[in-house]
């Protein structure tokens, strides 16, 4: 089993020009330019929260765009991309909304992938989120939805990206989300594996919303230690992966709610980081992931998983093709079908996206 003949769509990159627009890691990448450092020995000033989660920060300090992506991408027959918000800054109620104007005006689609879809940033808890919501439409019509940074983690040694638990409980981001709901807009949930619980209260009072899991949920440390405590030894890696499983079965349960089998190559997972010049093999990539990926499709099915490289993030752990084979190797070892493969990496993501078929060949 293979993806020759299909028209892949990648439902999860990032773009980023972090020297010429604003994101959260700008003034990182700006510093990096002038300091008299080789960029791993410069790195070790960082936090160790930090660098647990970029692995390698090279990704971080420069541009990443189309051409980019297209040669990372090029063992994989790629036709479009979905765009997912990457931290961008900026003071106005609105600025998030750049960011879905400039991807839109990025160079995809002559000798690169098309640009499918954009799942731009915002934050329903925030004021004047559904004039964020109008101004993002406006800036483009391939705006699909919406993601909050809201992963939180109880170990103060991982990083997190909101300042607390329960941010999709709290009545103010419930009251902005029946924006979403009205819109007919998606949602894109990434949390850390303990909050998958919140996701499913979610999925549970807006059935009418499609929701999107992020990376199967995050499930941070289950591959090795990180952070102060997290993921230390195999039986606390275990009760990880039970727990994992169990919400996952239950989030499940929710037919607005898909799955991507994403980002299971961030260094955040506690993957080793290989030395530079060299990557995580697929059989390596399967001795980790096959038990989180057998039981997404146990519970999900092929109708409800997305595949995404979540690029380039995941880079300093494996490559794009490998991510996807690790994939295609899981549902050939179960009998998929070729209709199951094009579900996951094509269909699926053209019907959550709204993706114009002409894009793909």
């Amino acid at each position: 089993m293979n993806l020759a003949g299909i028209s892949v769509v990648d439902a999860h990159i990032h773009q980023w020009d972090p020297l010429t627009t604003p994101r959260d890691f700008s003034t990182l990448a700006k510093m990096f330019r002038f300091v008299p450092l080789p960029v791993d020995k410069a790195s070790r000033l960082a936090p160790k929260r930090d660098r647990d989660f970029v692995g390698v920060p090279d990704a971080y300090l420069h541009p990443y765009l189309p051409a980019d992506y297209r040669a990372d991408a090029e063992a994989v027959p790629v036709e479009a991309i979905v765009h997912i918000e990457v931290e961008w800054a900026g003071r106005a109620p609105d600025a998030k909304a750049d960011e879905t104007r400039w991807v839109a005006s990025l160079p995809f689609g002559v000798d690169t992938p098309a640009l499918g879809a954009i799942v731009g940033g915002g934050d329903p808890a925030a004021p004047g989120f559904a004039a964020l919501v109008d101004a993002h439409q406006s800036a483009s019509p391939l705006f699909r939805g919406i993601r909050t940074m809201v992963a939180h983690h109880p170990d103060s040694g991982v990083r997190s990206f909101c300042k607390g638990e329960g941010a999709l409980s709290e009545r103010s981001f419930l009251d902005g989300f029946a924006v979403l709901a009205e819109r007919g807009l998606s949602f894109e949930a990434w949390v850390y594996s303990h909050q998958i619980p919140e996701v499913t209260a979610l999925a549970s009072r807006y059935p009418e919303v499609t929701i999107v899991l992020n990376h199967l949920g995050t499930p941070a440390g289950i591959f090795g230690p990180i952070g102060k405590d997290t993921g230390t030894h195999p039986g606390r890696r275990r009760e990880l992966f039970v727990r994992w499983r169990d919400d996952i079965a239950t989030l499940a349960t929710h037919p607005n709610v898909v799955a991507k089998v994403s980002g299971l190559g961030m260094p955040i997972l506690g993957h080793p980081v290989p030395m530079r010049g060299s990557t995580t093999t697929v059989a390596e990539l399967l001795d980790r992931t096959a038990p989180l990926l057998h039981h997404a499709f146990d519970v999900f099915g092929a109708q409800r998983l997305i595949w995404g490289s979540n690029y380039p993030v995941d880079k300093p752990i494996t490559t794009v093709a490998n991510s996807a084979q690790a994939v295609v190797d899981v549902l050939a070892d179960r009998g998929g079908s070729a209709e199951e493969l094009e579900q996951v990496f094509r269909t699926n993501a053209q019907r959550v996206y709204g993706i114009d078929a002409d894009l793909l060949a």
